[in-house]
């Protein structure tokens, strides 16, 4: 029989088994003719025996108490057979290269926001899977806690694997959060979780108790703000942004002189988000003093019967920038990094965060009062134009200004412009500037630019706009895909483009796109066998299509 020496402890064995017997020699003494690895193992089985044999009962834990009720109406029947697929499906290995089934894992996300939309709950035996769902995919966690419910917060309190459902998404409220027993949180649950909760859970619990009260959740914050860490105090502070409002304002001006430089930054921007605010009238006089409009009178005359016309005083008008000198203590206290990144100018990057945190009002109040199309129109003097566009456009998102990001945008039929290009273009990011447009604004500019330049640029544009895509913008896709395929060259060069097709177009488009399926006669110079991929790849964008129908209609109500 195999014996350990008097010294072998259990940690001594698993020393042994982790470093392998060549490194540590185990402390054992094999039998006659067995090797070392296995009286090693043979010296862990009798050594886990006596250790669960010389365990004493335990006093068994309370049980868990009831779950909650969730008084939602259950998912219709079809529809539940619907989510066990595709949670079911959800982690099926891709596939490489095309194939004309739907990608059911893609589909996920849709559905459970459109269960949630009709106000479902999931069903009890479901629940699970979703968590697990969730759990591997953080795209997922919002839509599946709301359809989970407070029952699946009751169930992750019971499974450390599902800890992360404890921690909240931003915007659920508090009462959500349930006790083991089921009871909603009241007032004194609120604090005590503010006071003693986990991180994420105080991060979700301050946005949601700004979103139902931004006073409350602000004061909520103000209590504990001077004890948080310098990292916690910069997330709840970005916590902020989606209900920011005037009243927040004294409180943003205490943070601009807080010892974390990160904090200071994202108090200065979330003022600067505010245009009444009294740092948003120190950045603008600041600029002010920066940005001007200087007029000049030329001499100038057309010919008239080829004699000389009497000279005639034309106004010049241009926009002259002389950016600071120094960067001040008291810009640095309104959130003015000084030290520009790697290749940048100090000047130009101060001018930068200077214009992008001024109203924009006021460049029409100090331009005679013209429009922003007009003021972007304006030429600007000594090639200062590249980064005063660039402070306009972060301004125009920031302020969420739809006239600044129309004039900034321009026409999508000329040349396109994207983040990548090189200079002097590269300081507009249509994307962003698409952002703060109404959804169908943004709709027919992305279909015309598609209708002239094609998809090559489009990528980061469609990923703006709303889901379904609007008719303007669906036909535009699909027409772009349509003369790709003419082109006779393999689809593999559109498959992200195809892929937010699949998700994005309205389903109703499928019997038009019906013909795209057949597989076309190959051109002369066509790539060989193009035509059958690109069959094979509208075939998958039509069935996946009539499934997010079928899909719909599924969650209706009856």
């Amino acid at each position: 029989m195999t014996t350990t020496t008097p010294t072998a402890s259990w940690d001594d064995l698993v020393a042994a088994a982790l470093l392998g017997t060549e490194r540590r020699t185990p402390p054992v003494a094999p039998r006659p003719g067995q090797d070392a690895p296995s009286a090693l193992l043979d010296a862990a089985a009798l050594s886990t025996v006596r250790r669960r044999a010389g365990l004493r009962p335990a006093p068994a834990r309370p049980g868990p108490g009831r779950a909650p009720e969730d008084p939602r109406p259950a998912l219709p029947t079809a529809a539940r057979s619907r989510l066990a697929m595709l949670l079911a499906d959800r982690s099926a290995p891709g596939r490489g290269g095309p194939r004309s089934a739907p990608d059911l894992a893609e589909l996920l996300p849709q559905w459970l926001a459109l269960a949630n939309h009709h106000g479902y709950r999931v069903p009890d035996a479901l629940l699970p899977a979703l968590l697990d769902a969730a759990r591997a995919r953080t795209d997922l966690r919002p839509e599946a806690l709301t359809l989970g419910g407070p029952r699946a917060l009751w169930l992750a309190r019971l499974n450390p694997d599902w800890k992360f459902a404890l921690r909240g998404t931003a915007g659920r409220a508090p009462t959500a959060l349930p006790e083991p027993s089921g009871a909603a949180a009241g007032p004194d649950d609120e604090q005590r979780l503010w006071e003693e909760g986990l991180f994420a859970e105080r991060v979700s619990l301050l946005a949601a108790a700004r979103h139902r009260a931004p006073a409350a959740g602000l004061a909520l914050l103000s209590g504990t703000w001077s004890t948080e860490r310098a990292e916690d105090r910069l997330m709840f502070l970005d916590s902020l942004r989606d209900d920011l409002s005037p009243s927040d304002e004294p409180f943003l001006e205490q943070a601009l002189s807080d010892r974390s430089r990160n904090v200071r930054a994202t108090a200065a921007e979330l003022l600067s988000a505010l245009p009444g605010s009294a740092l948003a009238a120190r950045m603008a006089e600041r600029s002010r003093g920066c940005v001007s409009l200087t007029t000049d009178e030329v001499t100038g005359g057309e010919p008239t019967g080829g004699e000389p016309t009497t000279d005639k005083l034309t106004a010049a008008e241009w926009i002259t920038v002389r950016p600071p000198d120094e960067c001040d203590s008291g810009m640095q206290r309104d959130g003015i990094v000084p030290k520009p990144p790697s290749g940048r100018g100090e000047r130009s990057w101060w001018l930068g965060q200077l214009v992008e945190a001024t109203p924009l009002d006021r460049w029409s109040a100090w331009f005679g009062g013209r429009g922003a199309a007009e003021i972007v129109a304006l030429p600007v003097a000594d090639g200062w134009q590249a980064d005063l566009h660039a402070a306009w456009c972060r301004a125009a998102v920031r302020q969420r200004s739809a006239e600044w990001c129309r004039a900034l945008l321009g026409t999508p039929a000329v040349a396109p412009v994207t983040a990548g290009e090189a200079a002097p273009a590269a300081w507009r990011d249509p994307a962003k500037l698409l952002s703060a447009l109404p959804a169908r604004e943004r709709a027919e500019w992305v279909a015309e630019f598609i209708a002239s330049h094609g998809l090559s640029d489009a990528f980061r544009l469609l990923g703006v706009c709303t889901v379904p895509w609007a008719e303007p913008l669906g036909r535009a896709v699909v027409d772009a895909l349509d003369i790709a395929r003419d082109a006779g060259s393999y689809p593999w060069s559109f498959s992200g483009v195809m892929g937010l097709a699949e998700r994005c177009l309205d389903p109703a488009q499928a019997d038009r796109l019906e013909v795209l399926t057949a597989i076309p006669d190959e051109s002369e110079g066509a790539a060989p066998g193009a035509g059958g991929y690109w069959a094979e790849a509208f075939q998958r964008l039509v069935g996946t299509l009539r499934l997010r129908a079928a899909m719909q209609a599924e969650l209706e109500p009856s």
